[in-house]
């Protein structure tokens, strides 16, 4: 069917407003990049720049000469605790979720009405610090980076939407065949809601990838210290051998300032940026259908 000329200047302008749209997006990234490239003099003097003025790797070499060794252990926690806690967390959303679907369930109005009652009210940050360091013992132990995010409820409510589309004449099926509601949840509920499920899974894990907060309340040994923890870490030494509080005499690379701050972002960000565009589309996806199912 041929189209309009209205319907081609329609197409026109939409796909160009979309491209603006993208650069503008992506330019804020692209300038971090070339800051982070850049000589520290040259931006000192000329500010941000998105092609570098005059190109220097000083700040990653000061980065990576100095605490090498230490980043990529660093990269190791946080690798192992967002594979880790993002597959626990998407297990147990998934199984109390489904559980919540179930009609039949006793007390699952009252279930759902408590974890509702958890996202308004809480009982504090010293109560709670005290259960996971008391009782729990998570000061200084990898978990007490992992247990404390295994279950949002606002992802709980998004699973269980997806469950309860499910037909009732399937579940019901699968019973009268002799299926037991774990056969029914690894076998039926789970493929039926792969989107969901990813969805879920990408939130976990970006909110495992860029905690720093559970590192602050629980860790002290620099040997379990994540990405986000540690970069925070070095930039704060920066600052503060720039600014004389500490001496930084024998340095043979003069200290970064405005650089390192847009280097330790790059490094940070990285691994998330190559595998977002991959999963983007299932991801918003995801949200959309688990709002209109809602």
């Amino acid at each position: 069917m041929k189209k309009s000329l209205s319907d081609r200047i329609f197409v026109f302008i939409a796909y160009t407003f979309l491209a603006l749209f993208a650069l503008f997006c992506l330019y804020p990234l692209l300038l971090t990049l070339g800051v982070s490239l850049s000589d520290e003099n040259t931006v000192a003097v000329k500010g941000y720049s998105l092609i570098p003025e005059k190109f220097s790797l000083d700040t990653y070499k000061y980065l990576f000469l100095n605490s090498g060794q230490r980043i990529i252990r660093s990269y190791g926690i946080t690798i192992f605790v967002t594979t880790t806690g993002t597959l626990s967390a998407l297990l147990i959303t998934a199984m109390m979720a489904f559980a919540l679907s179930i009609k039949t369930l006793k007390y699952r109005n009252i279930i759902a009405a408590y974890s509702n009652f958890t996202i308004i009210f809480s009982a504090g940050m010293i109560p709670w610090y005290i259960v996971c360091v008391n009782y729990l013992h998570f000061s200084n132990n990898i978990f007490g980076l992992i247990c404390p995010y295994l279950l949002s409820v606002w992802n709980l409510f998004l699973l269980r939407s997806y469950f309860q589309a499910i037909p009732d004449s399937i579940i019901e099926s699968a019973k009268i065949d002799g299926a037991n509601y774990f056969q029914i949840f690894a076998g039926i509920a789970v493929p039926l809601t792969s989107t969901g499920l990813l969805t879920v899974g990408m939130m976990y894990a970006l909110q495992y990838w860029n905690d720093w907060w559970l590192s602050v309340m629980f860790i002290t040994k620099r040997d379990l210290f994540p990405l986000q923890y540690y970069l925070f870490n070095i930039m704060s030494n920066v600052q503060a051998l720039t600014s004389g509080r500490v001496s930084n005499i024998g340095s043979k690379i003069s200290l970064p300032t405005e650089t390192v701050k847009m280097a330790v972002t790059v490094v940070a960000i990285g691994p998330i940026i190559f595998i977002y565009p991959f999963i983007q589309r299932y991801f918003v996806k995801g949200i959309m259908a688990g709002a209109v199912k809602g």
